[in-house]
Order: C-alpha cells, then structure tokens, then sequence
C-alpha cells in the first residue's frame, strides 16, 4: 500500500506540474511577430528573446513567422494576421500617407543594411551612374532607397532591373550590379569566387532606420502594456544576442534549415562592424532607440524628393512611447 500511494503521489505531483505549465502558458500575452525574410541572423535579438526565455520572462508568448519574397507583410498586419512585423521606413510612411492604421514602435537597426555590391573594378556609386550600369533591385527598392539614389546619385529608371533574389546574375556578368544586404550577400559572392565593392547607402547619408518595428493603431490603442512588455524583452533579446548568439541561431536554423554557421558568423561580424543595432543613437541611448530629429531627418528627403506630401504630419508615422525606459545597452 506505501508503494502504491508513493506512486500515486507521484502520479498526482506529474498531473500537477503539466496543469501548473499549461496553466502559465495560457496566461501569456500572445503576439504574433512577423519577419522580413527567412530567418537570419539580421533577426537574432528576436530569436534570442524566444530561445533565452526573456519573452516569458515579461509575460509574453511570441510566434516568429518567417517572411519572403512573396510575403506582403503589411496586409498581414492591417488583416490581424500579425501583431507586429518587421518594416521599413519609407514604405511605412507611404503606408500612412494612404491611410493605412499603422505606427512604428522603434527600431532594431539604426542603420540600413542595404548595399549596392558591384564587382570590384567599380570604386563609386558614381561610376555605376556614368557606366549606366545595370541595377538589380526589388519591388519594395522603388518606395525605399532606389528614390534616394535617383535624388542623389541621378540613377534612371532604365538602369534598373528585377532582382531575382540570387547572386547568379552578378557572378555571371561583371558588368552587374545588385542591391544586398552589408549582412548577407556579399557573403555569397565571396563564395562564388568575387569579392564585391560594397557600398553601404548610410554610409553615403541614406536616413532611414531600418528593421523598424511596426503594429496597428488598433493594437497600441488596445494592448498598449503588450507592446512595451515586447520592446523590452526585444532589445534585452538583441543585447543578449550579441553577447552570446548560440540559443537563437539553434532556433534560427531550425527554421530556416538552409541557413549555415558561417553565414550567421558572417552576418553578425557586419552587424558589429557596421554598428547596425549599437551605433548611432543606440550606443548611449539604448538598442532600438528612435529619436524626433532622425524621423526629421527622413521627412525632409522624402519631402524634398517629392516622396510625399508636404502637409503631412511625420508624427503620425511613429511614436516613441513604448521604447524601453531605462536604456538596454551592450
């Protein structure tokens, strides 16, 4: 009979402690976050939020689906599909200028990634413009830096060409030039044998951030705690990430199966170099920091460029109110 309630006993605590998880699990905030691509370390302070416990630890339950070239991130948001995505400036400006209910919240990057990568021979954006090279750019290039290049640089229309989401084009023609990524890309053409001329546009004064972080008017009006509760335990994600990358790229490559350690190797080394997510305003005012002057700064090119209406309110692109209180820093 001792051995049997000793059993039962134990049967009653095992019942006990999955009724207490499950019971945990579902007093969690859910939040859906969509990304802007396969995963990747350009998402490691996400995936490290997830995979260190930080997201629980601020009461959250946070799905990570993947993005893609065939993925329309923003429908998916305004549809209730995602809670959060990851965005772009430029594009979220034109998103609200046509009405749409969205805001961006903060942003992981303080420097936009985006590259122009020609073959080595290529020394300047300007040489790209007086060879009327050919540039290989996606859709979402056309209401991001392909107008900042045309108001700068004077690139044309007939210079550009679709991007077919490969480096096959430029390994094959010297005469190539393609948008990528300062993470990602140029590791690829490593591969294939060419080391790119890389031209990262902020460093030749493109003002964006970039992997912004972007909800609905709806969700900020609603679950205003979610939202600060999720950029807390984001950026601590990224600090962590950064430190010590291993939790999130188990998870990185369990999603994206394709994606290697020495391209994850590769892509945090640039983010470092570049400062991508600690430099600028982030190294003394903490990671994913948004500031009045930098969106500013955007107006006044968008403006100028003829982007978009002069009357309208950048304000209403953006709000600083759920960025962490105290600065996470590296």
């Amino acid at each position: 009979m001792f051995k049997h309630g000793k059993k039962i006993l134990a049967l009653m605590g095992m019942v006990g402690a999955v009724v207490s998880t499950a019971a945990a699990a579902a007093s969690l905030d859910k939040v859906v976050l969509g990304t802007n691509w396969y995963a990747q370390a350009e998402h490691g302070g996400y995936y490290q939020a997830k995979a260190e416990g930080i997201y629980e630890k601020y009461g959250l339950d946070v799905s990570i689906e993947m993005g893609g070239p065939q993925v329309n991130s923003m429908q998916l948001l305004v549809s209730g599909r995602r809670d959060i995505i990851m965005g772009y400036p430029m594009a979220s400006v034109k998103a609200v200028q046509e009405g749409l209910p969205v805001v961006t919240i903060g942003a992981a990057f303080q420097s936009d990634p985006h590259s122009l990568l020609a073959h080595p021979h290529i020394k300047s954006l300007e040489e790209i413009k007086q060879k009327n090279l050919p540039v290989y750019v996606s859709t979402a290039a056309h209401t991001s830096f392909m107008p900042w290049l045309k108001a700068e640089y004077g690139f044309t229309d007939d210079m550009v060409k679709p991007y077919t989401y490969s480096v096959a084009p430029f390994l094959a023609d010297k005469s190539v030039v393609q948008q990528g990524y300062v993470t990602s890309e140029p590791f690829a053409m490593e591969k294939g044998g060419v080391k790119p001329s890389v031209f990262l546009l902020s460093e030749y004064g493109y003002p964006p951030y970039t992997q912004t972080m972007e909800t609905t008017r709806k969700m900020a009006q609603e679950r205003p705690d979610v939202l600060k509760r999720f950029m807390q335990a984001t950026m601590e994600g990224w600090a962590s990430y950064l430190k010590n990358p291993a939790p999130a790229n188990a998870l990185i490559k369990q999603d994206n199966p394709q994606m290697t350690d020495e391209q994850i190797a590769f892509g945090i080394k640039a983010m470092m170099k570049h400062g991508l997510v600690t430099g600028g305003d982030a190294e003394t005012a903490g990671i994913g920091v948004m500031t009045d002057a930098r969106w500013d700064k955007l107006y006044e090119f968008m403006s100028g460029a003829g982007l978009l209406s002069k009357e309208m309110d950048i304000k209403s692109v953006y709000t600083l109110d759920f960025l962490p209180e105290t600065p996470v820093l590296l």
